[in-house]
C-alpha cells in the first residue's frame, strides 16, 4: 500500500479518484505542529535549536497517519508546491521517523493543478524533500518567533496597553500610520476651473480653459474666486475658433494572469472581498481542480495552457482578437519567485465553476487569464484647441474612442483611482476653422485632496512594491492588525487606531531599524537567498539576533517614565498641535496653570496635567477635541430599582457612567458607537453582562458584554467578537451559537493556529448566508452563519454535497432549539463524579 499525504480532505478526495486501489490518501488538515507559544521554543545560545509541539486538535490526525504509515510500503508527500507545503511534508516525515513509522521509501511530489493529468504526471516524477525550502521555512519561523517573543515583553512592561508586535505586521501598521500622518499634515488649497459647454452639429461637448491672458494655466493657477470670475467673463465675451486638431492612436495591452497579490487586489476592487476571504475561495477552487495553485508570484502560463487559451479565444471571437504570437509575461514584483505558474483555470473550455462567491472569483480568474492572451485594444485620442482672435485665451477639449476592443471585450483591469483620461467621452466631428456654439460657461471651485487612506487592495499593492513579506501571508497580516484593534476599517479604508499609532511611535523611536521598509524588504531578500541555496539559514538568524537582542535588552533597562518622556516629545505635534490663537497647546484647560504631558497607566497611555493631584484633568491618548475628551460630570437620573443616582463622568480612559458613590459604586465605559446617550442606555450598560441563554449543545450559559477590546460573547471560556454595542443587547441564540462556532474555528480549536473551513458552498436559498463546513468541538457541522447543523455519523465531511448541506441546515432550522438539547443537568452530571476525589485530597 502507498500512503499519500495532502493538506485537506477535499484535496484528498479529488486525488484519490485519480489514483489506483493501491493508494490511500490522508489529509493532515494543514500544519500538524508548531513552535509552542512560550519562552525557549527557539534557543539562539544552542545554535538556534527549536522545539516543536503537535497541535492539540491534530493529535488524532497524526496518530491516524502514523498507523497507516506503519502498514505502507511507500510514503508520498503531496502537499502544496511552495515553502509552506514543503514544511508540512517535512514535519510529517520528521514525526513519523521519531515514531518509527516511516516507510523505507519516501518521496515528495508536487503538482500545480489538481487534475488527473497533473497528478499522474507528478507521481511519475518524484523527488526528495527540498532542504533549501525547509531551511527557508525554519529561518522565517524562527525569525518571526524571536522578533515577537523578544519584543512583546518589552512592550508589555514599557508600553502598557500594547498587545504584541510582529515582524511584518509592524511594518504594515507603520504604512497605515504614515498615511494618517500625511493626511493630517496635508493643507488643502483652493483652485478653480473654467469650463465652456459647447455644441457642434447638435452634439454637445466641454472645453476647459488652459490659457488666460496669454499665460498657460496649471491646476492651481486660478487660486481664488476673483480671478476665476474674470477668466469666466473673458470666455463668455470671446468667440472661439478651432485652431488645431490632433488625433493620435493609443494601444492598451492586457494585464498578465493573476498572481496571489493581484488576485487579492482585483477581488477587493471588483467583488469587495477581503484578502482572507479571497484566499479561502481560491483554496476551494484549487482543491476542486478548477484553478492552478493560488499562492504564486509567477505571471507566466504553461505552454499547453497558452495553447488552450488561444483556442478558446478563436472559438469565441474572430481572428482579429487573437494575436499572431502568444504573449509571454515576466514579473516586475520585487522578490518574485518564478517557480510557479500564474493563477489560471485548469480547463479553458470550462467558463464556470463553483457557486456563490466561488463562482464570482472563478469568473474573474477565467476572464483575466483569457484576456492575457488576446489582442491589444486600439483607441484614438483627439485633442482640439480653440482660440479667440487675440490668442490670449485658449480652450481645449479631449475625447477618446475605442476603435477595436481587443481584450477589453472580455476583461478590464480595475483601478484604485481613476484619472481624468478615464472619464473622457466622445467629441463631435470638428474641422479647423469651425466656431462651435457656446451654450454656457461655468467657474467651479475645487480643493486639493489629501492622499487616500489605504484599502486592502492598495495596501497589498504597496507591500508588494516595497518587497515586504510574501503575498501569501498578506491576508493573515492584515487580519492580525484588525483583530488586535490597531486599525479599523470604514467604507473599506484603513484608519489607524490610537493603540496602533502609539505602538508605531514606540517602535519608530526605540526600534527604528526593525520597522524600516528597506530593512524588512532586505530580510525578505535574505530569506529568498536561503530558499535558493545561496545563504545558510542559521547565518541569517545570527546576523539578526546579534543586533536585535542587545537593542531589546537596552530598551528593557529603561524606566517606563523615561520611555513615556521620549514618546511625549516624539508625538508632540500629534498630541499638542499649535493653537489657532497662538496659545500654549500644553496649558491645562482646567486649572490654567499646569502643563499637559503624556503619562503611562496600567491600561495604556493618556494625557494628564502636571499639577496632579491638585488638578485631576486627564484625557485619553488622542488629539485635543477627539471623542472621549474630558467633560464636566453630568447627572442622568435615578435608577428605578435601587434609587441610586446615575451620573455620566469622564476619566483618563474616556467617558463612563457610574451608579452610586464610593467603593460600592458600579461603573461602565461608554462605547464610541453610541452618539445619543441617555439614562436608558446607561442602565443597560450597567446591567451587563446580559444572559443570552443556555447553549443548546452544552447547557452552559452564553453571555454578552463589553470588555477591554470591545463587545463580545462568552461561553464556557470561549469568546467571540460582536460588531457593535447594540449587538450586545440584540444578539439572539441562533446568531450567538454561530458566532461562537466561527470564532472557535478561526482559533483552530487549540487557539494557536487559524483553521480554515473544510469546505465552502454557495448561499443558502432561504437565509442567503454562505454555507461552510467546519470542524467543531463535537464533530464536523455545516452552518449558514445563523443555523448550525451537525453532520450525521454515517456522512463523511468530504462526501457532503451542496444539496445535502442545504437540506441539513433547513431541517435543523425547522426544528428550532429542542427541549432535549437545552437540558443543562445532563451535561453537568460528570462533574459530580469528581467530588469524592476532591474530598480525598482534602483529607490528605
Amino acid at each position: 500500500m502507498q500512503l499519500v499525504i495532502v493538506e485537506s480532505p477535499a484535496k484528498a478526495k479529488t486525488i484519490e479518484k485519480y489514483l489506483g486501489k493501491d493508494f490511500k490518501v490522508l489529509a493532515s488538515y494543514g500544519h500538524v505542529r508548531d513552535l509552542p507559544p512560550k519562552d525557549g521554543s527557539v534557543r539562539p545560545d544552542e545554535d538556534f535549536a527549536m522545539d516543536w509541539e503537535i497541535y492539540r486538535d491534530k493529535a488524532g490526525r497524526v496518530k491516524e497517519i502514523a498507523d497507516a504509515a506503519k502498514k505502507a510500503d511507500r510514503l508520498i508527500l503531496a502537499t502544496d508546491p511552495d515553502r509552506e507545503g514543503e514544511a508540512i511534508s517535512w514535519h510529517v516525515q520528521d514525526l513519523l521517523a521519531k515514531r518509527k513509522a516511516l516507510p523505507k521509501a519516501v518521496d515528495r511530489v508536487t503538482f500545480n493543478a489538481i487534475t488527473k493529468q497533473a497528478v499522474t504526471e507528478a507521481m511519475q516524477r518524484p523527488r526528495a524533500l527540498d532542504q533549501d525550502l525547509i531551511d527557508a521555512y525554519l529561518a522565517r519561523r524562527a525569525l518571526d518567533y524571536l522578533f515577537g517573543f523578544t519584543l512583546s515583553p518589552v512592550l508589555w512592561r514599557k508600553l502598557p496597553g500594547a498587545k504584541s508586535a510582529g515582524r511584518v505586521q509592524s511594518v504594515a501598521l507603520r504604512l497605515i500610520v504614515d498615511r494618517e500622518r500625511e493626511i493630517e499634515a496635508f493643507r488643502r488649497q483652493e483652485y478653480w476651473s473654467v469650463t465652456a459647454s459647447m455644441e457642434q452639429d447638435g452634439t454637445g461637448f466641454e472645453a476647459g480653459l488652459v490659457r488666460f491672458d496669454g499665460a498657460k494655466l496649471d491646476k492651481l493657477s486660478l487660486g481664488e474666486e476673483g480671478i476665476a470670475l474674470r477668466a469666466k467673463a473673458a470666455v463668455e465675451t470671446s468667440r472661439f475658433t478651432v485652431e488645431e486638431i490632433e488625433t493620435r492612436p493609443l494601444t492598451r495591452n492586457p494585464a498578465p494572469p493573476f498572481t496571489t497579490s493581484t488576485l487579492q487586489q482585483e477581488a477587493a476592487r471588483k467583488l469587495g472581498y477581503s484578502a482572507s476571504h479571497t484566499m479561502r475561495l481560491a483554496q476551494n477552487l484549487y482543491e476542486a481542480g478548477a484553478i492552478t495553485y493560488m499562492r504564486t508570484d509567477g505571471v507566466q502560463m504553461d505552454g499547453s495552457a497558452i495553447s488552450a487559451a488561444r483556442k478558446a479565444i478563436s472559438d469565441r471571437y474572430d481572428g482579429h482578437y487573437l494575436p499572431e504570437k502568444p504573449r509571454i509575461y515576466q514579473t516586475k514584483a520585487k522578490n518574485a519567485q518564478e517557480a510557479h505558474e500564474a493563477i489560471r483555470p485548469t480547463d479553458f473550455s470550462r467558463d464556470r465553476a463553483g457557486s456563490g462567491d466561488e463562482a464570482n472569483l472563478y469568473d474573474l480568474i477565467y476572464k483575466r487569464a483569457m484576456a492575457s492572451q488576446m489582442a491589444a485594444a486600439r483607441m484614438e485620442r483627439t485633442t482640439v484647441t480653440l482660440r479667440e482672435p487675440t490668442g490670449q485665451h485658449e480652450l481645449r477639449a479631449t475625447g477618446q474612442v475605442v476603435k477595436f476592443p481587443g481584450f477589453l471585450a472580455v476583461y478590464e483591469e480595475g483601478l484604485d483611482q481613476k484619472s481624468d483620461e478615464d472619464e473622457e467621452g466622445l467629441l463631435p466631428l470638428l474641422r479647423k476653422g469651425d466656431c462651435p456654439a457656446k451654450k454656457d460657461v461655468a467657474a467651479t471651485q475645487h480643493f486639493t485632496q489629501p492622499p487616500p487612506r489605504f484599502s486592502e487592495a492598495s495596501l497589498v499593492k504597496r507591500l508588494e512594491e516595497l518587497g515586504i513579506g510574501r503575498p501569501s501571508t498578506y491576508a493573515s497580516t492584515i487580519q492580525v492588525l484588525k483583530d488586535r484593534n490597531y486599525v479599523r476599517t470604514e467604507k473599506n479604508r484603513f484608519f489607524a487606531e490610537e493603540s496602533g499609532r502609539l505602538l508605531t511611535a514606540f517602535l519608530e523611536r526605540f526600534f527604528e531599524r526593525y520597522v524600516a521598509y528597506d530593512f524588512t524588504a532586505g530580510m525578505e531578500d535574505e530569506l529568498d537567498d536561503v530558499s535558493g541555496g545561496r545563504a545558510a539559514w542559521k547565518g541569517v538568524l545570527e546576523a539578526f539576533w546579534k543586533d536585535f537582542k542587545p537593542k531589546s535588552d537596552e530598551v528593557m533597562e529603561r524606566k517606563p517614565s523615561e520611555v513615556t518622556e521620549v514618546l511625549d516629545g516624539f508625538l508632540e505635534d500629534y498630541l499638542f498641535p499649535p493653537q489657532e490663537d497662538g496659545s500654549d497647546p500644553r496649558l491645562c484647560p482646567k486649572c490654567g496653570e499646569g502643563r499637559l504631558a503624556l503619562r503611562g497607566g496600567r491600561f495604556g497611555a493618556f494625557v494628564a496635567c502636571s499639577a496632579y493631584p491638585e488638578c485631576k484633568y486627564t484625557r485619553r491618548f488622542a488629539q485635543p477635541g477627539a471623542d472621549g475628551e474630558v467633560a464636566e460630570d453630568e447627572p442622568l437620573g435615578t435608577d428605578p430599582d435601587t434609587g441610586l443616582d446615575v451620573q455620566r463622568k469622564s476619566g483618563r480612559f474616556g467617558p463612563y457612567v457610574q451608579l452610586g458613590e464610593g467603593k460600592d459604586a458600579k461603573r461602565a465605559s461608554i462605547p464610541k458607537d453610541l452618539p445619543e446617550f441617555d439614562l436608558d442606555w446607561a442602565l443597560r450598560l450597567l446591567s451587563l453582562p446580559r444572559e443570552v441563554g443556555p447553549h443548546p449543545e452544552t447547557g452552559e450559559m452564553i453571555t454578552a458584554s463589553i470588555g477591554r477590546y470591545g463587545p463580545y460573547l462568552a461561553h464556557n471560556g470561549k469568546y467571540a467578537k460582536l460588531s457593535g454595542t447594540r449587538d450586545v443587547f440584540e444578539t439572539g441564540m441562533n446568531a450567538a451559537v454561530a458566532l461562537l462556532a466561527e470564532a472557535a474555528n478561526r482559533k483552530g480549536g487549540g487557539g494557536r493556529a487559524a483553521a480554515e473551513p473544510i469546505r465552502t458552498f454557495g448561499a443558502h436559498p432561504a437565509s442567503g448566508g454562505e454555507m461552510k463546513l467546519l470542524a467543531g468541538r463535537y464533530g464536523p457541522y455545516v452552518t449558514d452563519g445563523t443555523t448550525n447543523a451537525t453532520l450525521p455519523k454515517d456522512l463523511k465531511p468530504e462526501e457532503l454535497s451542496e444539496e445535502q448541506a442545504i437540506a441539513l441546515i433547513t431541517a435543523r432550522a425547522a426544528k428550532g432549539p429542542t427541549k432535549k438539547k437545552k437540558k443543562a443537568p445532563a451535561k453537568k452530571a460528570p462533574a459530580k463524579k469528581k467530588a469524592p476525589a476532591k474530598k480525598k485530597v482534602a483529607e490528605k
